[in-house]
């Protein structure tokens, strides 16, 4: 039966509508599904941070990288430093120890290089490593 202000009656003459217990379901639900999508939202930010970071540390280890390889004379040793106040890079370059047979053939030394770029990401320490090998003169000998 339809009444004239166009609300379905029941038989007891009551308009329809959504229950107490309907409402609370519904708002449960909506309630669930937002913090579904809160969480995913903060999860997407936090990688977007990470990702910055890494980002940041592979320029700040590439920068170093090529200091140190336009260095004429290059010297074996450890250098340590900060970038950008939050960066902290740490290079290393040892000589390649070759066997004797081939040290005194070839014509070249070797040297390797590595640059390590830490940082602190929440509680977590982060770290970052480049590895490079650079061929130089071989020093004359001295009698």
């Amino acid at each position: 039966m339809k009444a004239s202000d166009g609300f379905f009656f029941r038989t007891g003459g009551t308009p329809r509508g959504f229950t107490l217990l309907e409402t609370l379901v519904a708002l449960s639900v909506l309630a669930i599904a937002l913090v579904v999508v809160l969480q995913l939202f903060s999860g997407g930010l936090k990688a977007g941070k990470a990702s910055d970071d890494y980002t940041r540390a592979v320029f700040h280890g590439r920068e170093k990288m090529e200091e140190i390889l336009l260095v004429a004379p290059l010297e074996a040793g450890i250098m340590e430093g900060y970038c950008d106040g939050k960066y902290r890079w740490q290079t290393e370059v040892a000589p390649i120890e070759l066997p004797e047979e081939e040290a005194q053939v070839l014509p070249f030394r070797m040297m390797e290089i590595t640059v390590r770029i830490f940082w602190s990401q929440g509680i977590r320490d982060k770290r970052f490593e480049l590895h490079t090998t650079k061929t130089l003169e071989k020093e004359p000998a001295t009698a």
